[in-house]
């Protein structure tokens, strides 16, 4: 399966943005889906997941309250609202599958694959 990631942009502090992430090929619905990110000079970071059927999410502490997870299976698309954004939000936000391990485990980024290109999110002070 591929997935492409889209609905980055320049935004100001405060504001909001909406990521897509699309999947071709195969349908993911029996799989849990992440949302990752890069900051630059730095390291890829969890940022949110999502499991299966929806009825379960993750985030990192440092989104909670701020961004929200969903996914549309019928659409073969899992989303990420992000609100309230700060500067420190700026990276690129990739999404990717999970194909190894449990629920329990799905803030670790070696347990996904089929990574997307990601989309940039830029948050201006």
């Amino acid at each position: 399966v591929q997935l492409q990631a889209s609905g980055g942009g320049l935004v100001q502090a405060g504001g909001s943005l909406r990521l897509s992430c699309a999947a071709f090929g195969r349908t993911f619905s029996g799989y849990n889906m992440g949302w990752f990110r890069q900051p630059p000079g730095k390291e890829r970071e969890f940022v949110a997941a999502i499991n299966w059927s929806g009825a379960s999410s993750r985030y990192a502490d440092s989104v909670k309250g701020r961004f929200t997870i969903s996914r549309d299976n019928a659409e073969n698309t899992v989303y990420l609202q992000l609100n309230s954004l700060k500067p420190e939000d700026t990276a690129v936000y990739y999404c990717a599958v999970q194909t190894r391990g449990s629920w329990y485990s799905t803030q670790s980024e070696h347990l996904y694959s089929n990574w997307g290109q990601g989309t940039l999110v830029t948050v201006s002070s």
